[in-house]
């Protein structure tokens, strides 16, 4: 559903009761700042009151008698005012840092706990998106936004109880006219939200647009698209310009309207407020103090209306926060396994098993959560400690499905796949992860040194122990290469290393936690030939010994291993050594073959 579509629908009562937990933890500041607000309010709309008996009492007579006292009286309610609005200000910033630091951490430790299957189809800007801009839209509305509105409401019934006190026959005619203004601002504010949004996504694909035109400049220069891409840039630029001017319209015309109202009620209250005074059925006093209500209470009905819409706005940043903290954990941990485990943040490792390095699929069926075929059907083997295993096919045949359920990213649908001849199920998905080494074709590094990120392995590893696994890979090169040496600050996401240096230092990274079973996703792709015949040696050493799940294009690596899994069209159609394999002139025999043509090629 489109945005405007969400927006268009109204306030959502159900969609804010979904924030109950949170005002709940935060239900002493609210309701305290609440309760100074208003009493802070009563004494604001009482200001006029004060008009009024200056005009009856010292205007009109022409006399100071009492002055003094009076003045006091009234610079000590300023001041209550003044106060009152410091304190709960506080109470509010309280609130919205509060909101927006729970919101924020809840949705980044569910995104912690959710599997590859979230990840894999969720972008990181719509994330980035989520947790950052509509936590704090979000924060901000339940504190600013709720005080501002209360204050509004409070000060306008307040007014309302004032104005009746004081002459009913004018009261009516000003409480005619807050309606009408409202109904004008409403309608105009409808418009101005749509418009808005508008702007902002425009403001988006432009901000995307920097972000092609900076990251892809080297890419627009080769293809000399320069001037196409400053078109298209315009086009954005203008596209928001014209949404932006028609946002000052809507905005130009609806202020001088309501404006309007107020001073036809000013007027009104003045012509008809004249005349009882001339007849002597109201005094001077109050006809003031009307006058002021007349102009200060146009503007919270304004207030009023443009926060309805700015919540209509937020409770669809709402959805989407709670959306991400609500979506279901496809692949969690029983209550008996976390009792006797722990959990991802509070693991019990004492209680963990060593691990052999067992793997045993036992008729394992298996069916993506998002497809509507099995890509596995009764899938058995059963795969000894040390064992290699090449998994080999096309590019987009499947091939990482049998790793991500041995990685227990994914579960099986039927069926079950056993580490050391216990179901995976039966042990914390923290335990068996602690005993993976993975190695990406496209590695991630963290923002820090290459030290750092090799210690990323095993935290608590020395200098001398990280440099060690380095060498081991030969990802000692890549820090000699560097000016600082493993102090080298890798950038974000490691961009000032190229590509094959970071699975270098990613291959120490996985080696320096030593661990029971490695999974190589092409880990070597990226690293040219010189260096891959350096690690060679040092990876099958490191291998020996060890459970291993080799995705891989190399033949060099494919044909050491102790099984070799075909994979096409999503399901295993061959398995054997390489030597049954190549015997048994099918797939596998094709494969290897255009493999090995196109590496002589090269």
């Amino acid at each position: 559903m489109k945005e405007d579509q969400e927006v268009s629908g109204g306030l959502s009562l159900k969609m804010w009761l979904r924030l109950l937990p949170y005002f709940g933890k935060l239900k002493k500041q609210t309701i305290l700042a609440t309760a100074i607000m208003l009493i802070s309010t009563v004494v604001e709309a009482a200001y006029p009151l004060f008009t009024s008996f200056a005009v009856n009492n010292f205007v009109m007579p022409q006399s100071t008698e009492g002055l003094i006292p009076f003045a006091i009286v009234f610079f000590l309610a300023i001041v209550f005012v003044g106060v009152c609005v410091l304190f709960y200000a506080k109470q509010y910033m309280d609130v919205e840092m509060r909101m927006g630091l729970m919101l924020r951490r809840d949705c980044f430790v569910h995104l912690q706990k959710l599997p590859l299957s979230f990840h894999n189809v969720t972008s990181v800007g719509y994330l980035i998106g989520r947790v950052m801009s509509d936590t704090d839209r979000i924060s901000g509305m339940v504190s600013w936004g709720f005080s501002h509105a209360l204050f509004s409401i409070f000060y306008i019934a307040f007014c309302v109880v004032f104005m009746f006190i004081l002459s009913p026959v004018l009261a009516v005619i000003l409480v005619l006219i807050i309606p009408v203004a409202g109904v004008i601002a409403w309608l105009f504010q409808r418009k101005i939200v749509i418009v808005n949004r508008k702007v902002r996504e425009v403001n988006s694909l432009i901000t995307g647009a920097y972000n092609e035109g900076i990251t892809g400049s080297k890419t627009s220069k080769t293809l000399v698209i320069e001037d196409l891409n400053r078109k298209e840039f315009e086009k954005l630029s203008d596209s928001m310009s014209k949404e932006s001017v028609r946002t000052a319209r809507l905005t130009a015309v609806m202020l001088p309207l309501v404006i309007s109202l107020g001073s036809i009620a000013l007027s009104i209250v003045l012509y008809r407020g004249g005349f009882l005074v001339h007849e002597q059925l109201l005094d001077f006093g109050i006809l003031a103090a009307f006058i002021t209500y007349a102009v200060s209470v146009i503007e919270p009905v304004v207030q009023i209306v443009g926060i309805i819409s700015d919540m209509m706005t937020a409770q669809v940043g709402i959805e989407r926060v709670t959306g991400i903290i609500n979506e279901p954990i496809m692949v969690t941990d029983t209550p008996e396994v976390i009792e006797e485990y722990g959990d991802t943040f509070n693991p019990k490792r004492e209680n963990w098993e060593s691990i052999i390095g067992r793997v045993t699929f036992e008729n394992v069926w298996f069916m993506y959560p998002d497809g509507d075929e099995y890509v596995l059907e009764d899938f058995t083997l059963d795969i000894p400690p040390g064992t290699t295993v090449a998994i080999v096919g096309e590019t987009g045949a499947g091939k990482s499905t049998i790793v991500n359920l041995v990685c227990r990213f994914y579960e099986p649908t039927r069926g079950r796949v056993l580490i050391d001849g216990r179901d995976s199920r039966e042990r914390s998905q923290l335990w068996l992860h602690c005993a993976l080494g993975y190695v990406l074709q496209d590695p991630h590094l963290f923002s820090g040194t290459i030290m750092e990120n090799i210690r990323y392995g095993r935290l608590d590893a020395t200098d001398d122990e990280v440099i060690a696994a380095a060498k081991l890979v030969s990802a000692d090169i890549v820090a000699e290469r560097q000016p600082e040496g493993y102090a080298t600050d890798v950038g974000e996401g490691g961009d000032k290393l190229s590509t094959g240096e970071k699975q270098l230092v990613s291959f120490a990274r996985a080696i320096l936690a030593d661990p029971p079973f490695f999974i190589l996703d092409e880990a070597t792709s990226s690293i040219d030939t010189e260096t891959e015949l350096l690690i060679q040696d040092a990876v099958s050493h490191m291998l020996e010994g060890r459970t291993s799940f080799i995705i891989a294009h190399r033949l060099s690596t494919i044909a050491r291993a102790d099984i070799i899994l075909v994979v096409e069209d999503g399901k295993i159609v061959e398995r054997g050594t390489h030597a049954d394999l190549i015997a048994a002139d099918g797939h596998y025999s094709a494969l290897y073959k255009a493999m090995r043509l196109e590496e002589l090629s090269k």
